[in-house]
């Protein structure tokens, strides 16, 4: 029996509750989450499903499309459930980012993850897992202290979605929806895992700085002291009315951070040749032009890595929606959703991904989940 069960059905299923208790099993579980499709009635979805397994904590966000059995999924409602005899699970939900109480919040995370090490002391594996409310704006701040409150025990997670329409997301914890919020998942485990990130993007030599900006509504202004969206597209040697979330996610920009580069995606362009980022952007930052490697070949790579000593039971994972634009725009979603299926990965696409103290763009970041080790020369990859 697999220590995490997964189920999936459409999101206009009229019996979508009982399908999803029929497809886990009878459990027990220790947490059950669920990752809804923005066509989905997402109050509703979480007022049937939110006592449907016992004593499990039950949270919900609606996504930027999931990820399920035959890989990139769009209108379902996938779930996953922990085992109760697997797993020891708190979670905690964080309310109104915009004034954001850290020290309250730093103080209930830390008492929470000492009490789980004390319920298992001899359990040495453990994560914690963010589901954010990815319009809130407020990833940056919430993962930075979440990190370096939490120590040693490894961090990821993923913006909440709603498709490529970027209205309005939401979380649930427990039957409460919740919006401008985030919940944080504490796990330890009787197997080893390891928390992960990927993307396929390769730095080039094109270089530019931000002039101007709103760095609290990540709006950039101005580019090499030039309008915005109209510097990137003289870059990119194309019109600016050519510029839309395909070109996005074609031609990224990455800043550099310590010895690693990260993206700084942009979601959309302004009347006014404004560019509105997905995450973090300051005047005076240079953004560096990035080409990629070949999406679905570097991805199976990568999972591949994951699988080099032991392969993983399975993998939850938190992938950009830019990576699907991108895979669709150059028709290799079935490519990328074989890579996903092969790897027995599950999950949902966002708006922004959380890696140790990052909020981070364009790559597939997420938990590998492994069988018990056999014996001591089997252990989990580097």
């Amino acid at each position: 029996m697999e220590v995490i069960a997964v189920a999936q059905v459409r999101c206009d299923d009229p019996d979508f509750a009982d399908q999803i208790a029929k497809q886990l099993g009878p459990g027990p579980f220790e947490l059950v989450c669920l990752f809804v499709s923005p066509e989905a009635d997402f109050g509703a979805s979480v007022a049937a499903t939110s006592r449907r397994f016992g004593d499990a904590d039950v949270l919900a966000c609606t996504t930027a499309g999931e990820i399920g059995r035959a890989g990139y999924e769009e209108e379902q409602i996938i779930a996953v459930a922990f085992r109760k005899n697997n797993f020891k699970i708190t979670t905690y939900s964080i309310e109104n980012l915009d004034n954001l109480q850290e020290e309250v919040v730093a103080g209930a995370l830390i008492e929470a993850r000492l009490t789980l090490i004390q319920k298992t002391p001899e359990w040495s594996s453990e994560f914690a897992f963010l589901m954010v409310d990815g319009l809130s704006l407020r990833e940056e701040q919430l993962t930075a202290f979440l990190s370096a409150g939490l120590g040693p025990t490894p961090l990821f997670g993923g913006s909440s979605g709603d498709g490529t329409r970027f209205g309005k997301t939401w979380l649930a914890r427990n039957g409460v929806v919740m919006t401008n919020a985030a919940v944080v998942v504490f796990v330890r485990c009787d197997r080893p895992v390891r928390v992960f990130s990927l993307d396929h993007l390769i730095p080039t030599d094109q270089r530019m700085v931000v002039t101007s900006a709103s760095p609290e509504t990540r709006i950039v202004h101005e580019i090499n002291a030039e309008p915005a969206a109209l510097e990137y597209a003289r870059l990119l040697g194309l019109d600016p009315n050519q510029l839309d979330q395909f070109i996005f996610a074609e031609h990224p920009v990455v800043v550099r951070l310590g010895d690693a580069h990260h993206v700084r995606a942009i979601q959309q362009v302004k009347e006014n040749h404004d560019l509105v980022f997905f995450s973090a952007i300051n005047e005076g930052m240079v953004l560096t032009l990035a080409t990629h490697d070949d999406i679905a070949a570097h991805l199976d790579r990568g999972l591949e890595s994951l699988a080099k000593h032991t392969k993983p039971e399975i993998i939850l994972g938190c992938d950009c929606i830019l990576r699907r634009i991108e895979a669709g725009r150059i028709q290799q979603s079935r490519a990328v959703s074989d890579v996903l299926q092969a790897h027995n990965v599950v999950g949902f696409s966002t708006y922004g991904e959380q890696i140790g103290g990052l909020h981070v763009n364009q790559t597939l970041t997420g938990v590998a989940i492994y069988p018990p080790l056999a014996h001591e020369a089997t252990r989990v990859p580097d």
